[in-house]
């Protein structure tokens, strides 16, 4: 500093100063009164925590939380051992916290109805647009596509006359009645089922093997029959035990029927890739559906209100669903990996189990294309029948390792690894299995023509009948007479034992 005086000194032009004087500072002064700021240091810090959010994993708050604090989102980064930042306390569900919501069913079922998918209401509006001479235009050309797949790309495949024959003596009975009408003293003769011994009746009309039979809903008095020689039959069971009436309108074999819950029409599958709905009663077809490709299996929900649901197991790895009402197709299931062998509804219809070539089971939720149980172990074989108990809680499926597994149709759909049924050979074969009234049996037939009946608690063989020249494909219990069983073979015979 000194030097800096000096040197300060020599300039000639400056003005003349004191050099031992210093620069002078004024003190710094406030003109506000003192204000004691430990208690604004307090607020300070109150009101940085009255706007925080709370951590949700602390268990005292030391302050009260205003509503919207308590609601708010967590913030904050992802908690390290709690899956998208939710403390494990918080959560009541997989993927983190749900809450109940009241509504009223008719207000889901409005939105879930209503509701567009953003992806699938393109498709739809399409469908919507198409007039009659384009639909006609288009199942041609899909028929045309599936035929040409399929290989018989030169032949013409001949177009059968939708027909039906009345075999009986009247349509109506002296007092007005339809002969399908049930008879009025029908009614189940006792609770306790027994297992036939001897052969009551034989209905022999078909010239090839029948592939399927199904018994008049609840009351069992006529029989339906589906057969290799593209007929489907319906017989007398009580009085004449004769043929009432035949449907001819498939040109090849037909593979699955089933009746309505009434038992006044019948859907028919056949290898002609055709499904038919057909009158019972006057053997009109009332519609007919087709995707190119072959069905499998058809099942009616059996819902009374969703008696115009068709489900169909097609050869193309599909299950696909019908507005019968509308005729168009309202969903497609289509995750399995092999063609579709049968749908089985359980859970009061809300969900079904689909078997297949993949040789495993899956369960869906009615109206949900998506799985909510896949069923595939290394060990298991392809399914080609499943039959539900008759108390609903279990599930007996025909596997091709020759023997009956049981699976549960509760949650879990778990295998029952006590109960399996065995003895039979079926490889190669889809034979039906089915249950007595009662729950007490399991029956099957078998490849050798022979029908098989286990006891349901020990798992026995109780007794074996040899039913039929070849293959017994079909056995069904009588619905009220508790002691008889219908069966049916590639003989072309349906038996009454």
């Amino acid at each position: 500093m000194d030097l800096l005086h000096q040197y300060a000194d020599d300039d000639p032009d400056s003005p003349s100063e004191n050099p031992s004087s210093p620069p002078r500072l004024l003190p710094g002064r406030s003109a506000a009164p003192k204000v004691d700021d430990t208690m604004l240091a307090l607020t300070v810090t109150s009101s940085s925590a009255l706007s925080r959010p709370i951590d949700p994993t602390q268990h005292l708050v030391g302050f009260n939380p205003s509503y919207d604090q308590l609601w708010a989102p967590i913030q904050g980064p992802a908690h390290p051992y709690a899956k998208d930042g939710i403390a494990q306390g918080m959560r009541n569900h997989k993927l983190g916290f749900v809450e109940d919501a009241a509504i009223e069913p008719f207000l889901f079922d409005e939105q879930y109805n209503t509701f567009h998918n953003p992806w699938a209401g393109k498709k739809e509006g399409l469908q919507g647009e198409l007039t009659e001479e384009q639909k006609k235009y288009a199942e041609e050309y899909a028929k045309k596509k599936g035929e040409e797949k399929s290989g018989f790309g030169g032949e013409k495949v001949e177009v059968v006359k939708d027909k039906s024959t009345f075999h009986g003596k009247e349509e109506r009975d002296y007092q007005g009645r339809s002969w399908i009408a049930p008879p009025k003293d029908a009614k189940a003769s006792n609770d306790h089922c027994y297992i036939p011994k001897r052969l009551v009746h034989t209905w022999s009309g078909h010239t090839k093997g029948v592939s399927a039979i199904r018994f008049f809903p609840k009351y069992g008095h006529l029989i339906l029959s589906a057969s290799m020689d593209t007929k489907v039959k319906i017989w007398d069971v009580f009085n004449s035990g004769k043929c009432m009436r035949t449907y001819m309108g498939h040109s090849k074999a037909v593979r699955d029927i089933c009746f309505s819950n009434d038992g006044t029409k019948f859907l028919s599958a056949g290898y002609d890739k055709n499904i038919k709905y057909w009158d019972t009663e006057t053997g009109q077809v009332i519609s007919t559906f087709a995707t190119g490709k072959i069905p499998y299996v058809v099942k009616l929900n059996p819902d009374e209100d969703k008696q115009n649901v068709l489900l169909a197991g097609m050869s193309d790895k599909k299950i696909v669903q019908w507005d019968m009402n509308t005729g168009q197709i309202t969903q497609e299931y289509d995750q399995h990996l092999g063609a579709v062998n049968t749908i089985t509804f359980v859970d009061n219809n809300r969900r079904f189990v689909t078997s297949s070539d993949d040789k495993s089971l899956r369960v869906w939720e009615f109206g949900i294309p998506v799985v909510i149980k896949y069923i595939s172990e290394p060990h298991m074989h392809s399914m080609p029948s499943i039959s539900l108990h008759p108390n609903a809680n279990w599930l007996a499926a025909q596997s091709l390792d020759n023997q009956i597994l049981i699976y549960s149709t509760r949650e879990k759909f778990q295998l029952n690894k006590k109960k399996r049924f065995a003895g039979h050979i079926v490889a190669g074969y889809a034979c039906q299995v089915n249950f007595s009234p009662d729950g007490r049996f399991v029956m099957s037939g078998d490849g050798e023509g022979k029908c098989w009946f286990w006891d349901w608690k020990s798992c026995k063989v109780f007794r074996t009948l040899k039913c039929h020249e070849g293959v017994c494909i079909g056995s069904e219990w009588h619905p009220l007479e508790q002691s008889k069983v219908a069966t049916c073979g590639w003989d072309g015979m349906i038996k009454y034992w």
